[in-house]
């Protein structure tokens, strides 16, 4: 990290100076400013505290039940190579132990607030404007979450939470924390496959998969890797981009899951623009957008679980890491089989093991 010590004002006035000369020469995102001064994304909006910045108490989903408040607005969820973004409004709130759940006709998150460590009210002033935003941020400074208001939101609504939920400490200094170390990887020798292969074979629900993985001591792409070939299967890569497309083509509305270690945010319908630039694949619908950068995805694995409604059939995407960059399923509702169109869709997207993993 920058050795600037942000507890003095001065130092803080200057690298607040060449951040932003950075960010504006180069045209750089927050989030990639940040990269470039070698600071946490949470320290760089922290070193605005009294400027555009407040710092917000971390009683973080007692703020997320306020966000109904605010109207119509557009979170953002991402990870390292996907960014997930959708308009609506915040409508069931609730939270049970040590997640949040937020359900709705279109904001429908998941929100795992123990990873949570700060939160702030940002005002940005750009060329179109003046943009209001609440963001939050995990112990390590990553972004986990952001609500950004709209011109038809209720402006107000953010004034007025910004003073209630106003940290009585408004300091540039954030306590961060190393990431905890990875989990070591058990040899595919002391799994226990069979009694793997049996439980999968078990599943009622979906959420069965990760009690699942506890249970026999897998990673993600390790189950996949040793599931059954009838519930798993291999393919290419640059998958994603053939089913954004088929799926628009076909009108099949979908459910697109993209998330981080404190939040999943979900779309669920039809997706219309699709468009590839570079490494990116987009859709640009207009209550809608996501962009995944195709040459991150390292695996993808067309998988398959029982429920009591049936196979629920899935598209999911990991990085060179084994962290999960997004899931793809069919729209569907508790109690309802999947969509054939969807299931149909997804098969089609099977190759050869030796051509998915040329």
């Amino acid at each position: 990290m920058n050795p600037v010590d942000f507890s003095a004002p001065q130092a803080v006035a200057q690298w607040r100076d060449e951040y932003i000369a950075r960010k504006s020469t180069q045209k750089l995102r927050q989030r990639e400013a940040a990269a470039a001064m070698q600071v946490s994304e949470a320290q760089a909006v922290a070193a605005f505290v009294g400027v555009n910045v407040v710092r917000l108490k971390p009683d973080f989903m007692g703020l997320i039940a306020q966000m109904p408040r605010l109207g119509a607005v557009m979170t953002l969820t991402r990870n390292e190579a996907a960014v997930h973004e959708k308009d609506g409004v915040f409508e069931q709130v609730s939270a049970e132990g040590h997640v949040g759940l937020v359900l709705g006709a279109d904001i429908d998150l998941r929100v795992f607030h123990r990873s949570w460590a700060f939160a702030f009210a940002v005002r940005d002033v750009s060329a179109n404007g003046e943009m209001k935003s609440f963001q939050f941020y995990d112990a390590q400074g990553e972004a986990v979450f952001k609500v950004f208001l709209r011109d038809h939101s209720h402006h107000a609504a953010f004034d007025e939470l910004q003073e209630e939920w106003r940290d009585p400490g408004q300091s540039a200094v954030l306590a961060l924390k190393p990431s905890a170390p990875a989990q070591p990887v058990r040899d595919d020798a002391e799994i226990d496959v069979t009694g793997f292969h049996a439980a999968w074979h078990e599943m009622k629900d979906t959420h069965d998969f990760f009690p699942l993985l506890r249970k026999f001591g897998l990673t993600r792409t390790q189950s996949l890797r040793l599931a059954e070939p009838r519930y798993v299967t291999r393919l290419a890569d640059n998958v994603i981009e053939t089913l954004l497309v088929e799926a628009a083509r076909a009108r099949v509305p979908i459910m697109v899951f993209v998330g981080n270690a404190g939040m999943i945010q979900i779309h669920t319908g039809e997706v219309t623009n699709i468009r590839t630039m570079g490494p990116w694949v987009n859709v640009l619908d207009e209550r809608f957008n996501l962009h995944l950068r195709a040459d991150l995805v390292a695996s993808a694995w067309l998988v398959r679980k029982p429920t009591v409604d049936g196979i629920v059939t899935s598209v999911e995407l990991f990085d060179a890491q084994g962290e999960n960059i997004a899931m793809l399923f069919g729209a569907r509702k508790p109690g309802k089989p999947e969509l054939a169109e969807w299931r149909e869709l997804a098969l089609a997207l099977q190759v050869h093991d030796e051509l998915a993993t040329a």
